[in-house]
């Protein structure tokens, strides 16, 4: 018999009875819960209800974000729950110092006695005797992926956590921990798909959009921006210099994009491609890309490593699956996209940093713009006539 089993066994019948409830909320009705912190509340609050006096429980683990190392849920007794994301930092997080490094390492439970436990001994020790706590216990969850989770319980009784207290959490927590690697295991592949890919890739391949040649079409305006001469001015640079560039440069771009309302959907070297769905007409959706690429045009234009050239264009983006045998990507093709990207490409020929098709032109309204010819675009059998804006 497995230790948990023994554990389950030796439990009193009313702390079997409560354990089997728990473990069957957990890996039931917690597993359709769309919000984590209820499914944190409902587990505690089942803990409590079995007799354990349970005050604070708390739930890590790391996301695969760009922004942010991990996130953390935390239920108080008469408080409910609440969560947070530890910010991305590279070093100096306190990690090394916390009980969640101890129980990583040593792959054991970490039980503290407040009381007795000296405050640098981990730097959550004096907060938690602040608040009056008495016995924390951690635990570790180590999820097939490699990567490595954490629950913790901690009480204010005077006399702490009881030998069967212990027991109980001993009995439940293959179940929690389970269901805690479920939850983070999906949220992590929806986070990191939309991180890599965008969320109309993301939701099209998770509803199993996963074959070679479909293709999906969008009416929108289509925004393309690069750097001018970023093969230039990356040539005596290092890899790492030359990422903080691109990076400095996305960073004027994309924010703009977003808070329009715009979609990227891929980063092309030092090419950004983006798309604003059509409604109607396409007039208030023109009118959207315009403001955006104003608006990231005056943000680079408090830089003074780059210049950049914007494509506007209003037509069709097709997504759709290229590859071949069991590799594929998500990507947008089209003769639209390519003739966005030509558009932008012209920038620094016709030394006008935003240029605009004439199908984009009569969506967003001729005030202010002015016609720069019409110019052959390579790849494309007929000449285009283009506008500055």
């Amino acid at each position: 018999m497995s230790d948990t089993a023994q554990t389950f066994v030796d439990l009193p019948p009313a702390r079997q009875a409560a354990a089997l409830s728990l473990i069957g909320y957990m890996l039931g009705e917690g597993l359709q819960v769309q919000d984590a912190d209820d499914v944190l509340t409902g587990m505690s609050e089942r803990i409590v209800a079995a007799g354990v006096p349970l005050d604070r429980a708390s739930s890590i683990v790391p996301l695969l974000h760009a922004e942010a190392a991990a996130s953390a849920r935390f239920w108080e007794k008469g408080k409910g729950a609440r969560s947070y994301s530890f910010p991305y930092s590279p070093g100096g997080d306190g990690y090394e110092k916390s009980p969640a490094a101890y129980v990583h390492e040593t792959g054991e439970w970490l039980i503290l006695w407040l009381p007795d436990t000296a405050d640098d001994a981990f730097n959550i020790v004096p907060e938690l005797k602040e608040d009056g706590y008495t016995h924390y216990v951690m635990m570790p969850v180590f999820m097939k992926n490699g990567m490595a989770n954490t629950f913790s319980f901690t009480t204010r009784s005077p006399d702490g956590f009881s030998d069967e207290d212990f027991a109980f959490f001993r009995a439940i927590f293959p179940a929690i921990a389970a269901t805690q690697e479920i939850l983070a295991t999906h949220r992590m592949m929806a986070e990191a798909m939309r991180m890599y890919v965008g969320n109309e890739p993301y939701t099209r391949i998770a509803s199993g959009d996963v074959h070679r040649g479909e293709v999906m079409h969008i009416r929108s305006a289509i925004f393309f921006a690069d750097m001018r001469g970023f093969t230039r001015l990356t040539s005596d640079m290092s890899a790492e210099d030359a990422t903080a560039l691109l990076n400095a440069y996305y960073d004027c771009i994309v924010p703009e994009v977003e808070a329009q309302g715009g979609e990227v959907l891929k980063f092309i070297g030092d090419g950004i491609l983006a798309i604003f769905r059509a409604e109607g007409d396409g007039e208030a959706t023109c009118a959207q890309a315009l403001e955006a690429a104003r608006a990231a045009l005056a943000a680079v234009a408090g830089q003074t490593r780059f210049e950049v050239g914007i494509g506007l264009h209003f037509g069709e983006a097709a997504y759709g699956n290229v590859g071949s045998g069991a590799r594929l990507d998500y990507t947008v093709i089209g003769r639209d996209v390519n003739l966005a990207a030509r558009i932008a490409g012209l920038c620094g020929t016709l030394e006008a940093p935003l240029i605009l098709s004439e199908a984009f032109r009569d969506r967003a309204g001729k005030d202010g713009t002015h016609s720069l010819g019409r110019h052959p675009l390579k790849g494309l059998q007929e000449e285009e006539e283009v506008f500055s804006a």
